[in-house]
Parts: C-alpha cells; sequence; structure tokens
C-alpha cells in the first residue's frame, strides 16, 4: 500500500499535510505521535472509512480487519458470538474459546459483553480481528486498558497468529515499536 501526498483538514485545523509512505505487503508498522495528531484519521483514511483532502491511497488492500479505538462489539452477545460473526470460514467455536483462552479471557467466554471490563473487550476486539480472513489488520490503541503482562500476552497472541499478514498499529507509545519488532512511521 502506498500513501502519496495525503492531507486532511477538519475546519482550520490541518491534521495531516503531504503524508507519504509506502507499506510492504506482509509487514508490520507502528504510527506513533503525540495524541490529536491524526493518527486515527490517518488509520481512517488507510482503511477507505475517511477520504483525503487530497493526495491518493495506492493498492489499498481488499480484505481488512480493525481494532477500533472503540471496541464495537454487540452487548447482549457473548465474545464466543462476537468473534464467531466475523471469523474466517471454518473457524468453530472451540477455536475462539482456545483464542479467547489465550489471552486470558478463560471463564468470561460466555458471558455477554456488556459484563465484561474494558480491558477484556478490547482483547475480543482483537481476537475477532485476527481470526478474521483479512490479509491487513489494523490496530487503533489496541492495548489501552491492558496492564503490562497482558499487553505482553496480548502481543505474542497477535504476533503469533498472524504471521505474513499486512499488520498497521497506532499508538502513543513509541516503545510499542520495539515490542510489536514493528517499523516506526512517526507522524
Amino acid at each position: 500500500m502506498e500513501l502519496k501526498n495525503v492531507c486532511k483538514s477538519f475546519g482550520e485545523n490541518d491534521v495531516l499535510r503531504d503524508v507519504s509512505l509506502v507499506i510492504p505487503k506482509g509487514s508490520r508498522v507502528l504510527i506513533s505521535a503525540p495524541s490529536g495528531r491524526g493518527k486515527t484519521t490517518l488509520l481512517r483514511i488507510m482503511m477507505g472509512l475517511e477520504k483525503p483532502d487530497s493526495g491518493e491511497i495506492i493498492n489499498r488492500p481488499r480484505s481488512q480487519a480493525a481494532v477500533f479505538q472503540e471496541d464495537r462489539l454487540p452487548e447482549e452477545f457473548t465474545p464466543v458470538n462476537c468473534v464467531k460473526m466475523t471469523a474466517a470460514h471454518g473457524v468453530t467455536k472451540d477455536i475462539i474459546r482456545e483464542h479467547l483462552r489465550s489471552v486470558g479471557l478463560e471463564g468470561h467466554c460466555d458471558k455477554p459483553v456488556s459484563q465484561l471490563s474494558g480491558g477484556m473487550r478490547r482483547r475480543v476486539a482483537t481476537v475477532r480481528a485476527v481470526l478474521s480472513s483479512a490479509e491487513t489488520v489494523y490496530f487503533d490503541e489496541p492495548f489501552t486498558g491492558l496492564d503490562e503482562d497482558t499487553k505482553k500476552r496480548v502481543i505474542d497472541y497477535i504476533l503469533t497468529n498472524c504471521e505474513g499478514r499486512m499488520l498497521i498499529f497506532v499508538s502513543h507509545c513509541p516503545d510499542d515499536a520495539a515490542l510489536l519488532n514493528a517499523k516506526e512511521i512517526r507522524i
């Protein structure tokens, strides 16, 4: 995927100005910047959810999944059913339970999402994106609400289960690039 001279403003506020970058297929990148500097906007433009004011996106991936800042999980669904909705063909509920256990959600697979903490919801959203068949997965601040041990567990889970996919992370924490073994792109 290539971004050429992407610009985006909201009113008088220039959020992105002439952002150009190339992200090779199958690579892992972390986009970092302080809060409010356009990281989420850039991600939304890359996914095709937002149009740039100018510039272009070349070779946008066809199949995409995302972990948004808001978890976007149906409150009345269980974690297993939330993941099953978007899981790749052939992913069974037993496989989903195994993946949920691997991120520390054993004992919570059959509770309604409404009863889960914020950090638990983040992990369900992560498993949902990972178990999709998408060739590219976007992660917008995926470690919010996770303690250090859980964060490392989730990172291990992502890296183990997303081999060969393009992974694009957004974080205000530049230390995450080393943890993810990702190329850092500052905007």
